[in-house]
């Protein structure tokens, strides 16, 4: 393939929390089997990101697998994509030492993922936390990387990660291409709201357990959440700056059934909630049974899942050792 020809090239870092959530599918894993026939997708488990809070080995174990399971469950193809565990590849450990010498500390220190992990975890505040930025720019860099799929919250990474490539190619020019984050289109999908408390993102982390659907969740479970879902006085089901529980609601069923909003409003006009929130759970329950039952079926297989990782880790240090092999000769390495 030719240079004018070649894929832009994407890298996408999960962490191996084992849980998804519908947030995080709406948002933008859906979009990813999308996104393999456009662009060259290298997808990567984050283990070494994992411990930078304590961790039980094998727990930590399992759910880097389930995640794997999860993302190639909802339509990543290890035959069109780059699969593959973080720690597999030692590259990117190993740039991001040389990183932290184009890192300054001052930018290192702004970062409000270290303040807001600091203060949940006051009791480990490591440095592979406060250097997480800089393992992670490694990550990004290492594969030449153009574009990279995040929320607006995660801006600050991408800055980050231009910032120390074009650090290191004022000193070493043409060393790293400068990615650009793809950020989620406005919209539905953009940002899908928590069950508990709609002012807030989606998200695994809530104290609230309703406020969140896995995509590993049980029907039942999925059903149950959905009618405890946070609304409010007003029984209108329509589209509202001031109804931000019923928009969340009517964004993840129009998103779960393919209606638009307009469909929707229609519907459910002189209906009230009760009919309306169980209608959003089993569209997202048989939105979501798919996924879980792939993702079931491939954790019983374990020898594919090492197939799948093990070739995904061997071509990804093919791309990896090229970077790093040309970052090591322009700091003045001596050729191993």
């Amino acid at each position: 393939m030719s240079e004018t020809t070649a894929k832009k090239r994407i890298f996408s870092g999960v962490q191996p929390s084992g849980k998804l959530t519908l947030g995080n599918y709406l948002g933008a894993i859906r979009n990813f089997d999308l996104l393999q026939d456009a662009y060259e997708c290298i997808y990567c488990v984050v283990d070494l990101h994992a411990i930078t809070v304590r961790q039980d080995p094998a727990t930590l174990r399992r759910a880097t697998l389930e995640v794997l399971a999860q993302y190639m469950a909802c339509g990543l193809d290890p035959e069109k994509s780059t699969l593959f565990i973080q720690s597999h590849v030692p590259a990117h450990a190993e740039l991001a030492w040389v990183l932290n010498c184009f890192t300054m500390f001052g930018e290192a220190s702004r970062m409000t993922q270290f303040k807001d992990k600091s203060a949940k975890h006051a009791d480990n505040v490591n440095v592979g936390l406060f250097d997480y930025p800089v393992l992670m720019a490694a990550d990004i860099l290492l594969y030449q990387t153009d574009y990279v799929p995040v929320g607006v919250d995660q801006s600050q990474h991408i800055e980050i990660a231009r910032n120390i490539a074009q650090r290191f190619n004022n000193t070493h020019p043409g060393t790293f291409v400068i990615p650009e984050g793809m950020y989620p289109q406005a919209g539905a999908g953009a940002k899908i709201c928590s069950l508990a408390d709609p002012t807030k993102k989606m998200s695994k982390s809530d104290e609230n357990p309703n406020g969140f659907i896995l995509l590993l969740d049980k029907p039942e479970d999925i059903m149950r959440k959905f009618k405890r879902a946070v609304t409010d006085s007003d029984s209108r089901i329509i589209l509202s700056e001031d109804k931000p529980g019923v928009s969340n609601l009517i964004q993840i069923y129009a998103l779960a059934t393919g209606k638009s909003v307009a469909e929707i409003e229609a519907e459910f006009a002189g209906k009230g909630y009760g009919e309306f929130k169980p209608a959003v759970g089993e569209a997202v329950v048989e939105m979501l049974r798919p996924i879980r039952e792939k993702t079931e079926d491939l954790l019983k297989n374990k020898d594919y899942l090492e197939q799948v990782y093990t070739e995904g880790a061997r071509r990804a240090n093919y791309m990896a050792q090229k970077t790093l092999d040309k970052v090591y000769r322009k700091v003045g390495f001596v050729k191993r």
